[in-house]
């Protein structure tokens, strides 16, 4: 019986060559959440109807607004009323999915972070809201020069830079509102009935409150986002104050509700 010897060259030739893991990149992570908004029948429609719904409230203006009326704010503020309902849902869509779906087993399977992945589906949600608002703005510019043609008058563009910025602003909001209620409820009837009962129902009873005690006037601005929300869209947000004020509604709606939910939804099970 023989002994071989193994020269400590020739080991090192036939071990194994270890591959290190390579995490996936952000940019991945978004580009795959972007597609996944598009491939949803929901998410689809939801997209299409931004574009569609611009269109009927662009001729909207054109056919029964007065002649002296036909200007870029109006054709802007009727383009801000689907937006500002449409996105808020995308953005719910865009974290429910996985969970109404019944995805969310595979997604945080295949990227364990779920942080990543929530960061991810911000990203792409902004993306897609900004995306969509300067779609409408194209779409407003040109209804604004058709309609002042057709009519005959001057056409009148009165939304600054700064006035749209604000608009977008006000629109991206809304959106956070309606993400941070996707992280904390992860469930879709649920997120956009909770989204009406915020925009819809608490700012009546905020501005009620206000009415009946004087205390609660003064408090008001500082605690209710739709209050600095249609600052946004009015742009009347041009003071420390105001803007202090949005800082704190979002705080209150946004940040605190949103960091509770990462919590939540990173030590919770996933079926």
């Amino acid at each position: 019986m023989t002994a071989t010897t193994i020269s400590p060259d020739t080991a090192a030739a036939v071990e194994p060559v270890r591959r290190t893991a390579r995490s996936i990149p952000t940019t991945r992570l978004v580009k795959v959440e972007l597609r996944k908004m598009f491939n949803t029948r929901s998410g689809c429609w939801m997209l299409v109807s931004i574009g569609v719904l611009s269109v009927i409230a662009t001729g909207a203006v054109i056919i029964f607004a007065p002649d002296e009326a036909v200007n870029y704010t109006n054709f802007a503020t009727a383009l801000g009323f689907p937006m500002s309902v449409i996105l808020p849902m995308i953005a719910i869509l865009s974290v429910t999915s996985e969970w109404s779906q019944r995805s969310g087993l595979t997604t945080f399977t295949l990227m364990p972070s779920r942080g990543r992945v929530i960061g991810a589906k911000a990203i792409a949600t902004l993306l897609v809201g900004v995306v969509s608002m300067a779609v409408a703005f194209a779409i407003g510019a040109l209804g604004n020069v058709i309609g002042s043609n057709l009519a005959g008058v001057d056409t009148v563009w009165d939304v600054t830079l700064v006035d749209a910025s604000q608009i977008v602003l006000g629109n991206v909001v809304g959106m956070a509102i309606g993400f941070t209620l996707g992280v904390v409820l992860r469930n879709s009837p649920a997120a956009i009935v909770g989204y009406f009962v915020v925009s819809l129902v608490l700012p009546g009873i905020l501005a009620l409150l206000a009415q009946v005690r004087e205390w609660f006037a003064d408090l008001q601005p500082w605690i209710d986002w739709n209050y600095t929300q249609v600052n946004l869209f009015e742009g009347a947000t041009d003071t420390g104050r105001e803007w202090a004020m949005l800082g704190s509604t979002t705080s209150i709606w946004i940040v605190a509700p949103l960091v509770v939910g990462l919590w939540f939804l990173r030590h919770s099970e996933v079926k």
